[in-house]
C-alpha cells in the first residue's frame, strides 16, 4: 500500500537532474525542494544527477553553481538522504547497451530518413514520422523506437490524475543518433533505471515526454516510476518565467541578500500550501505536511513583492547577533563592528533584503555622507538653512541622547512654524545623505557630536555656495 505521495516506504528514491547550461532557475529550486521533502519524509534518497551530455553548452562553473545554490537552500550532503552528484556522461556505456537491447528485441529500428524525406513523402513539413524504415531491416542510421500503432499509453500522475496519450499520435521517436549516441529521452530513462528511481517529480513542461519515457521503461523490462508533474511558474502577466525576461536566477536572490530560509518557505508555496491559511513557517514544519496530492496543477505565480515581504518577516525574526552576522558580506572590513552593533537592531526592522543594510548605515563610517541630488533637492527647501543653523547651535551644547536631540530639533522647528516631521528633513539629509533611513536621533547619537556638527556645517556651506534662484 502506498501513501498520498505514492511512497512505498524507505525504498523511495527521487532525483533532481538539472543541466549545467546557465544560472540556477527558481523553478528548478522549487522542484528540488519538493523532491527533498519527499525524501526526508520517507527516509529515502534524493539523487542529484547532473545531465551534462550537451558538451557545447555545459560549463564547469554552471555545475558548481547548481551545487552551491542547492546547498544554500539546504539541499546538500549534510543530510543522509542526499546522494550524488552523479554525471550523466558517465553512463554512456549503459545508454548504448540499452539501444542494443531495444534493437535486438525488435522494439527499435534503424532509420536513414531526413526531415526533407518525410516532407517529400507526406507533402507536409508538420507531419510526424511516417514509419518508412520500420521494415527495411537497415543496420545503420539513427535509431527509432517502434511505438505501438493502437491503444493508449496511460500516465497516472499524482498531481494531474490519469492522462491518456493515444499511441497513434506518438510518432516513432528517435532514441539514438546515427553515431550511436543516445538522445535525452532514452538517456534519462536509463539513468533513472540505473539509479533505481521510484518517483519522478518534475516540472509540467516534461509531461509531453512522459508517454515516450514510460514506453521505454516498459520496453526495458522495468516498471515505470510514480509520476508527478508540478505546475509551471508564471510572472505577473501569467507568462512562463523566462531567463531572458524575468529575474529567475536563484543566485541573484542570494547575492541580493535574501535569506535561504525565506526563499525555501516561499518556493514551497508555489503550487502547494500547508492548509489553515498558514504561510510563514520553517522547513521543519512544512516538510512533514507536504503531499503531492495537495499540489495544485494550476500555474503558480512567482510574486517577487510577496517574496520580499516574506524575507522581511524572516529578517525581523532573527536574533540580533545572528542578524549582525548575516549582514557581514555587505559591510566594509574597516567599518567598526561595535558601532554597527549599536544600530543594527534599528536597521533590522526596516530592511527587507540584507543588501539594503549598507545604505542604512554607511553614513556612520564614511568621512562624509553620500551625496544624492534628488534627496538634497527634496529636503533643502526655502527655510532649510535656518533649521540647520538653529539645530547646529543647539548640537554644540545639548545633552547627547536621542530624547534630548529630538527635543532640541522640536524647539528649532517650532521657532520657524514647523512640526518635527518637516524640521527633520534637512537635518536627516545633512547627517545621512538620504531622505529615509534609521531613526534620526539614534543616528545622530551613534555618529557622535563632533561629526554631526561637522556635517551640519558642511550642509550649510553647500547651501551658501549654491547659486541664487532666478526668475
Amino acid at each position: 500500500m502506498t501513501d498520498r505521495n505514492g511512497s512505498a516506504g524507505p525504498a523511495l528514491r527521487v532525483r533532481f537532474a538539472p543541466s549545467p547550461t546557465g544560472m540556477f532557475h527558481v523553478g528548478g529550486a522549487r522542484s528540488a525542494l519538493f523532491n527533498w521533502a519527499l525524501a526526508e519524509q520517507a527516509g529515502g534518497r534524493f539523487v542529484l544527477r547532473i545531465e551534462d551530455t550537451d558538451a557545447a553548452r555545459n560549463r564547469p562553473e554552471w555545475t558548481e553553481g547548481i551545487i552551491s545554490a542547492l546547498a544554500w537552500i539546504g539541499v546538500n550532503g549534510d543530510s543522509p538522504v542526499f546522494e550524488g552528484p552523479y554525471f550523466q556522461s558517465a553512463y554512456e556505456e549503459q545508454h548504448r547497451a540499452a539501444v542494443t537491447r531495444l534493437l535486438a528485441a525488435g522494439r527499435a529500428y534503424h532509420c536513414t530518413c531526413t526531415r526533407d524525406d518525410v516532407k517529400a513523402r507526406t507533402g507536409s513539413q508538420h507531419q510526424g514520422y511516417d514509419g518508412h524504415c520500420r521494415e527495411r531491416g537497415l543496420t545503420e542510421g539513427a535509431v527509432r523506437y517502434r511505438t505501438p500503432d493502437q491503444g493508449v499509453t496511460v500516465v497516472d500522475d499524482l498531481v494531474r490524475g490519469r492522462v491518456e496519450f493515444p499511441n497513434d499520435a506518438i510518432e516513432d521517436f528517435v532514441v539514438a543518433r546515427g553515431d550511436g549516441s543516445p538522445l535525452f529521452v532514452l538517456a534519462n530513462v536509463v539513468d533513472d533505471i540505473e539509479m533505481r528511481i521510484t518517483h519522478v517529480v518534475r516540472a509540467e513542461e516534461h509531461l509531453s515526454n512522459t508517454p515516450k519515457q514510460q514506453l521505454l521503461w516498459e520496453a526495458l523490462g522495468v516498471a515505470p516510476p510514480v509520476w508527478a508533474h508540478i505546475p509551471v511558474i508564471v510572472n505577473e502577466k501569467r507568462q512562463k518565467l523566462s531567463k531572458r525576461r524575468d529575474k529567475v536566477a536563484l543566485e541573484s536572490y542570494r547575492d541580493e541578500g535574501y535569506l535561504p530560509e525565506a526563499m525555501v518557505n516561499y518556493l514551497m508555496l508555489l503550487g502547494w500550501g500547508p492548509g489553515d491559511d498558514r504561510e510563514i513557517m520553517p522547513w521543519s514544519e512544512m516538510m512533514p505536511l507536504f503531499r503531492l496530492a495537495d499540489v495544485n496543477p494550476s500555474p503558480a505565480f512567482f510574486d517577487e513583492k510577496k517574496l520580499r515581504a516574506f524575507n522581511g518577516e524572516y529578517i525581523r525574526a532573527l536574533p540580533a547577533e545572528v542578524f549582525a552576522a548575516r549582514c557581514e558580506p555587505w559591510l566594509e572590513p574597516d567599518w567598526s563592528r561595535e558601532i554597527f552593533a549599536r544600530v543594527a537592531p534599528l536597521a533590522q526592522t526596516r530592511i527587507a533584503v540584507l543588501s539594503e543594510i549598507r545604505a542604512n548605515v554607511d553614513f556612520l563610517f564614511l568621512d562624509e555622507p553620500v551625496f544624492d541630488q534628488p534627496s538634497w533637492d527634496k529636503a533643502m527647501k526655502p527655510g532649510a538653512e535656518a533649521i540647520l543653523a538653529g539645530y547646529l547651535a543647539r548640537l554644540e551644547t545639548v545633552s547627547f541622547d536621542p530624547e534630548s536631540l529630538k527635543e532640541a530639533l522640536t524647539e528649532v522647528g517650532a521657532e520657524h512654524g514647523l512640526k518635527l516631521g518637516k524640521a527633520q528633513a534637512p537635518v536627516r539629509v545633512a547627517i545621512t545623505g538620504r531622505t529615509v533611513g534609521l531613526p534620526l536621533f539614534e543616528s545622530i547619537e551613534a555618529l557622535g557630536r563632533e561629526r554631526a556638527v561637522d556635517r551640519l556645517r558642511a550642509a550649510l556651506g553647500r547651501l551658501a555656495a549654491a547659486p541664487a534662484p532666478t526668475g
